[in-house]
């Protein structure tokens, strides 16, 4: 599995926005608009839309989340990856590993 985001700011923007918050995933340039204009995810302000596009490994879009609450964004997530039944990945965290 591959997590991403999609924004419209320009690069600098969204490098300061991912050192702030630490965020360990990539942020896609759409500088244009053209990939938010084409998934329909632009809205009438022209600002993309805090949407989530679950694609399986073939390409084929599997689901859309529109109603993205962002402090609860990750719970979201696993919640929809459990409904479309796909599997989870090993954790790499040492939390979740038990003790020797």
């Amino acid at each position: 599995m591959q997590l991403f985001a999609a924004s419209t700011d320009d690069v600098a923007t969204q490098k300061r926005f991912a050192q702030e918050l630490q965020l360990t995933i990539p942020i896609l340039a759409d500088r244009t608009k053209a990939g938010a204009t084409a998934m329909g995810a632009l809205s009438w302000m022209g600002f993309a839309k805090r949407w989530i596009f679950y694609v399986g490994k073939d390409g084929k879009l599997l689901a859309i989340d529109k109603k993205v609450d962002v402090r609860q964004t990750g719970d979201q997530i696993a919640g929809k990856l459990e409904e479309l039944k796909i599997a989870k990945r090993p954790s790499t965290d040492s939390e979740d590993r038990p003790e020797d």
